[in-house]
């Protein structure tokens, strides 16, 4: 695979992220669903381009997490999260 397939995963699982990121109206609900479901997506997006899981986890978590955070519910609303 090379650098170039690999970053355009990335980007795209990026995007994927920052759509996905924010269930919840209290931005602590929006960071934590941001951060599982960046999570979710950086391990499998990880292993498809045959890196480290767990970095991907890592990187994704990161990622999701702060884009739930740092956007408000009128920006990207996905409904109540599951634990509410």
């Amino acid at each position: 695979m090379t650098k170039q397939t690999i970053v355009k995963k990335i980007l795209v699982s990026s995007a994927v992220v920052m759509m996905l990121s924010a269930c919840g109206t209290t931005t602590s609900d929006r960071a934590l669903s941001g951060a599982g479901i960046g999570a979710g997506v950086g391990a499998v997006g990880s292993a498809l381009t045959g890196g480290s899981p767990l970095t991907g986890a890592l990187v994704g978590g990161a990622v999701g997490g702060a884009a739930g955070g740092l956007t408000k519910q009128s920006d990207v609303n996905l409904g109540k999260p599951v634990w509410r």
